[in-house]
């Protein structure tokens, strides 16, 4: 005979599992509160490397009379591209209508048009395990620090009308595309040929690199260059603003892993190792060539770092990550000083020579050290040598699409207002001659 407590016990069994599918249902469409929690954090991080981070990075790097000038662009760029973002760069970015995995199309380049004004987002909308809200704000703050990037290249003699301008038209027929490739998932141009770009390489900082030294070129050297003394205005202002860089990037790097798990911890790891290995190669090779190291060189160094460690950030183990920044410090301190001589571009603030070299260093490597016979996790091709001619393919698509189209931009820009300030202006300063703002007295 069935005891009453075993027949309850049978029953109550009976109704938990009829009820587990409806359980699961609810589950898959809440948000993880942990992931959540992570996100809005790196989010927050994220935007912080541009303002204050990037801003005072840059504007310490200028002369006093152009400083003001500097940090406007990049606050104006914060605002400008946080509503470009939201009207069209996000479907632009991450729209995935006529997608297919396998299939190659015009969708496989960008996204289509179906969540212009963010079109059918809602507060309980998900993108993965957290609310498609996050996920397009933390998108929006890697579209707001890629074009600040490039404004170190043309510093100090720049129209700021014609910097907004350029920067509105990259970012929709330069950057978002790139972004639609490297990180729309299945049916991508990237995705599909296995390009590893965990958290921007390609996206971010060759991107940035190549139109910085289009732009550089095309605008032509500044009043004296390479003559005259450029200084910094104030190193310790550069400092500061590096250091929050470092600090921020955490959430560049370790936020990609979109969850807080293991592979957000493990990008955390390697980009603090990378950081570090690249500031001691930067001043061991300034030390051996100059005899001296100088904190200017410390910084651009663990710039450099972050830059590399960015795309192998999900791939490769704190071993490769100790070559990867050893190996950017060094290459780019070789951009920034030799090759830039040799070639006579004026690249202001070396934002060809750090992001653009830095970026295709990481890029690279993350196609030998993501191996796990090298310590990586096993993301990579079945061999070193697939996996890097995949990555190469992806970096040269990246130079040449990024390098074209910024020329074009940058003529269409110079037709309509005109890419550089008067003689007198530039000899005033950009603070004054468009701003009408001094920073200091001077």
């Amino acid at each position: 005979m069935i005891k009453r407590h075993n027949i309850f016990t049978l029953l109550l069994g009976l109704a938990l599992l009829l009820a587990l599918p409806n359980i699961a249902l609810a589950d898959a469409h809440e948000p993880n509160s942990g992931d959540t929690a992570w996100m809005l954090t790196s989010t927050a991080l994220v935007l912080f490397m541009t303002i204050p981070g990037l801003a005072l990075f840059y504007g310490g790097l200028v002369r006093t009379k152009n400083v003001l000038s500097v940090l406007m662009q990049c606050f104006a760029l914060t605002a400008i591209m946080t509503l470009v973002w939201v009207i069209i760069g996000y479907s632009l970015a991450f729209n995935t209508d006529g997608m297919e995995a396998g299939s190659t199309n015009i969708n496989s380049f960008v996204g289509g048009l179906g969540t212009m004004f963010l079109s059918g987002v809602t507060a309980s909308s998900l993108s993965g395990t957290i609310p498609e809200t996050v996920f397009i704000t933390f998108q929006m703050t890697f579209a707001i620090i890629t074009p600040a990037l490039i404004v170190g290249a043309f510093a100090e003699r720049m129209k700021f009308s014609a910097m907004i301008l350029f920067s509105i038209l990259w970012s929709m027929v330069v950057y978002a595309p790139i972004c639609h490739m490297a990180w729309s998932g299945d049916g991508s141009f990237f995705g599909d040929m296995g390009v590893l770009d965990f958290a921007g390489g390609t996206v971010v900082h060759i991107n940035a690199g190549i139109a910085a030294l289009v732009a550089c070129i095309v605008i032509g050297k500044r009043q004296g260059y390479p003559d005259t003394l450029m200084a910094p205005h104030s190193l310790t202002i550069t400092v500061i603003g590096a250091s929050m860089l470092w600090v921020g990037w955490f959430g560049f790097n370790a936020g990609s892993a979109v969850a807080a798990d293991g592979a957000a911890g493990m990008a955390m790891l390697v980009t603090q190792v990378a950081t570090a290995s690249a500031t001691l190669g930067w001043m061991a090779a300034e030390w051996i060539k100059h005899g001296k190291p100088s904190i200017l060189g410390a910084v651009t160094g663990a710039v450099a770092g972050l830059v590399a460690i960015t795309p192998a950030s999900g791939s490769v183990g704190p071993m490769g990550a100790i070559v990867v920044g050893l190996a950017s410090g060094v290459l780019c301190f070789w951009a920034a000083t030799s090759l830039k001589r040799a070639l006579g571009y004026d690249d202001s603030l070396d934002a060809f020579g750090v992001h653009g070299i830095g970026g295709i260093v990481g890029a690279l490597l993350t196609g030998i050290f993501a191996a796990e016979s090298l310590g990586g996790q096993g993301l990579s091709a079945d061999s070193i040598g697939g996996q890097f001619v995949v990555q190469l393919i992806g970096v040269v698509f990246t130079i040449v699409y990024c390098g074209v189209l910024s020329f074009i931009l940058l003529k269409i820009v110079d037709a309509i207002v005109g890419l550089r300030v008067s003689q007198d202006e530039e000899t005033e300063g950009l603070d004054i001659a468009l701003h009408d703002e001094r920073g200091y007295n001077y």
